[in-house]
Parts: structure tokens; C-alpha cells; sequence
């Protein structure tokens, strides 16, 4: 399957365990290996992290399980502790 990057930029990003994470802000590309190195989380889901000292969110290409309608992430355990699930 083929699709344009900018399909992706306002994208939901959920966990596998169906944690909101935030939204697809912008897409890092790495030009020399020819593929995508990160996603930008942005509208970040004030309940992950502490918005203060906000400075950004990157997702891990390689942590991404699909996209479709939705990106779905791997659930880090650790990695969201202040988060709530959703109800």
C-alpha cells in the first residue's frame, strides 16, 4: 500500500491498549536511509506528560503497529505512568 505523507498529519495516535496519545503534527523523515524516522505528536493528550515543560513528542517509526485511520502504537509500560485509561 502507497500513500502520500501529508495523509497522515492529523492522524489520532492511540496505544494497543487504547490510550489517546495525541495527534500527527509533522512527519521526520531520514533523507539518507530513505524512510520515516519519527512522527511529531502534537495536541498532545495532557494526562501523558506534564504540559509545564512541554518541549515535544516524537514517536518512533518503529514503534508504530499500523495506520490506517488511526495510528496505533505499541503500549510502552512505563512510558505513559501519569496517564489515565480511557473510560
Amino acid at each position: 500500500m502507497q500513500t502520500q505523507i501529508t495523509e497522515l498529519f492529523g492522524l489520532l495516535i492511540y496505544t494497543d491498549k487504547g490510550m489517546f496519545v495525541g495527534e500527527v503534527e509533522d512527519v521526520l523523515l531520514d533523507v539518507d536511509q530513505k524512510k520515516i524516522d519519527a512522527i511529531v505528536v502534537g495536541k498532545v493528550n495532557d494526562q501523558l506528560v506534564d504540559l509545564k515543560n512541554f518541549k515535544g513528542l516524537k514517536i518512533p517509526y518503529r514503534i508504530i503497529s499500523a495506520i490506517d485511520d488511526i495510528v496505533l502504537i505499541r503500549h510502552l509500560p512505563g512510558a505513559f505512568t501519569t496517564a489515565a485509561p480511557l473510560e
